[in-house]
């Protein structure tokens, strides 16, 4: 679905043309009764306004200092579903703007976010899957080529690529999916990532509709997966009509003169930052092409929140990753959570937090005693931090003191800072980081990924899977961006290697792919490890213990990381192991768990109890 257009206007009227209408409709029945429509137009704002609704009150007429917008506020209280007319009149000239009022299909309560339950599989949409070539290139798009060897460029994926493969991914085992920005990015390059939108209501037509989206959401529920979409609040592309044809000089930072970010962010939460710090962190922008959106004003926050709610009541979506968060004003987030939250009480919104410590991560959770008074009312973050160690710790010997797997219990030990730390979004990698496969090399040692893939599914928190991850795909940042964001093999119409299929998986591929996938169809059914509480013992004989436990069931988990032999005194451990023995579900083994028991090297035990 399209903006609304001239064809919107009367024939009588066409000297007054309005090119823009945000949203295009609406609900009746919202818990919050305001409504922001913004009009936009050639010199507009000199027209008066009318509505042909009896039941619809007209708050407030804004005219910004561009003369090609106006913003309506309406109180939607009284208001049944309906279709109605904006009018407008300037002198003679007059345009009628046809609006409609939709009835809600579906109820604020039954739309159920993700949680600790799920694992997100995390999607470029670019370099996912082509399902449809022809919408690779869309006349008319300022980046009008595709180009698979360049990793900068587009690749041609969109969401019938994400479609034809639901059943690879609900048959892996995650339960929701996490797509990268879908939302149109009319940018001269770089336009494939997402993260530059140029239309805070229109899908890119080179991934798809709106009307395409909105099926891809239905198809994944009725597969029993869950749908995250990525949202951009911090700032929005150079070629965005807000910003070309701004409404005003401060719809943007710095009355909309380029100012770059420190990226230093840890300054909002510095007690002793100075004023400087915090300012240039939050309202420079993050490139000269990413301007920087000012949501102190009003108009600005009310436009971004609609935004969302708009795309949560349409597509019927699970979740929002809410890209750069701290970079944003804190009490916009706030509020736009609370309202989002309001409307939705079961949704979840993840906040990027990329910050290099859990106590700098957890200050933006909502409830954080560190942040009090004030409370984001953000309820996941994304825990950064453990995403660095364990890229480390199954690479190193550990010790009862330091390093490998201590690494992992030490952290975890802090978690008292984090308000709820099961609302963590944990992580190997993601479109931003280095893969857990940093090189060819690394992909081929398979202990190590079979341990990290076990602690990520096993530890506290809401797991994320990278795509590709499963089969083994490998990248470095070092070598930008585009490394990390390969093509999935199969994907594309031609491709040598399908790796959506066992048949076009190297052996070292199934191995991965199968264990991945039994450990993450086991998860789907088992509370202890999805909802249950987490307790752990410190490092012994440089193996990490540690149990997941849920009403009358258990899973403990023992992982040996060192490279040696290791043999365990059982007694300390009592208190969590009920029984004698147990089967190790990785293995199927049943073993004794009477006084001692010996471990290989770099072994991973999964007991269930």
């Amino acid at each position: 679905m399209t903006l609304f257009s001239f064809l919107g206007l009367s024939t009588k009227a066409r000297a007054i043309t309005v090119n823009k209408v945000a949203p295009q409709f609406w609900w009746a029945g919202m818990k919050n009764p305001e409504l922001q429509i913004m009009l936009y137009g050639d010199k507009i704002a000199s027209a008066d306004i009318t509505l042909s609704s009896k039941d619809i009150v007209i708050k407030e007429i804004v005219r910004q200092d561009n003369p090609n917008y106006l913003l309506l506020y309406v109180d939607l209280s009284e208001a049944a579903p309906q279709q109605f007319d904006i009018l407008l009149k300037q002198g003679k000239k007059s345009a009628t703007v046809p609006y409609e009022l939709k009835d809600r299909t579906r109820k604020g309560e039954d739309i159920q976010g993700f949680t600790s339950s799920d694992v997100l599989y995390l999607i470029m949409p670019d370099r996912f899957a082509n399902g449809n070539p022809d919408n690779d290139v869309v006349e008319g798009m300022k980046e009008d080529k595709v180009d698979r060897s360049d990793p900068f460029a587009r690749h041609g994926g969109d969401l019938k690529g994400v479609a034809d493969h639901l059943d690879y991914i609900s048959d892996l085992g995650a339960t929701a999916i996490w797509l990268n920005p879908i939302q149109e990015n009319d940018m001269e390059s770089g336009s494939y990532h997402g993260y530059a939108i140029t239309d805070y209501y229109q899908i890119d037509r080179r991934f798809g509709s709106n009307e395409e989206f909105k099926n891809l959401v239905d198809k994944a529920h009725q597969s029993d997966l869950k749908v995250v979409m990525d949202m951009i609040f911090n700032h929005c592309g150079s070629e965005n009509y807000l910003f070309k044809d701004k409404p005003s000089k401060d719809w943007f930072n710095f009355k909309s003169d380029y100012v770059q970010t420190s990226f230093k962010t840890a300054s909002v939460m510095d007690i002793h930052a100075s004023h400087y710090e915090k300012k240039i962190a939050t309202d420079g922008w993050f490139t000269q092409v990413m301007p920087d959106f000012n949501q102190r004003n009003r108009h600005v926050a009310r436009y971004l929140i609609q935004s969302s709610i708009w795309w949560i009541e349409y597509a019927g979506i699970n979740g929002i990753r809410q890209d750069t968060h701290p970079y944003a004003d804190y009490d916009f987030m706030s509020e736009w959570c609370k309202e989002v939250l309001d409307e939705y009480p079961h949704f979840n919104i993840v906040g990027e937090t990329w910050l290099n410590s859990n106590v700098l991560v957890s200050y933006w959770q909502k409830d954080s005693k560190l942040a009090a008074p004030k409370n984001s009312n953000l309820p996941t973050v994304m825990d950064f931090p453990l995403t660095d160690l364990m890229n480390r710790a199954f690479d190193e010997e550990t010790t009862d003191w330091a390093d490998g797997l201590y690494r992992l219990y030490d952290y975890q030990t802090q978690d008292l800072v984090y308000a709820n730390p099961m609302n963590l979004l944990i992580f190997l990698d993601n479109h931003d980081t280095s893969r857990f496969s940093r090189t060819e090399e690394m992909a081929k040692n398979l202990t190590r990924y079979k341990q990290a893939m076990t602690f990520l599914l096993t530890t506290r928190g809401i797991p994320q899977i990278y795509y590709g991850t499963e089969i083994l795909m490998d990248g470095d940042k070092a070598d930008g961006d585009g490394c990390l964001r390969k093509d999935f093999p199969g994907g594309w119409q031609g491709d040598k290697t399908d790796c959506f299929k066992k048949e076009g998986r190297s052996q070292l591929q199934n191995e991965a792919y199968n264990f991945t996938k039994k450990l993450l169809q086991w998860r789907k059914n088992n509370e202890a490890v999805g909802k249950g509480t987490l307790k752990h013992f410190s490092i012994a004989h440089g193996t990490y213990v540690y149990q997941r436990a849920y009403k009358n069931k258990s899973v403990v988990v023992i992982m040996n990381g060192t490279n040696e032999e290791q043999e365990l005194d059982l007694a300390p451990y009592r208190e969590i192991l009920p029984k004698d023995s147990a089967t190790d579900f990785l293995s199927g083994r049943i073993l004794r768990l009477e006084k001692r028991l010996t471990l290989g090297k770099r072994e991973t035990l999964v007991l269930e109890f």
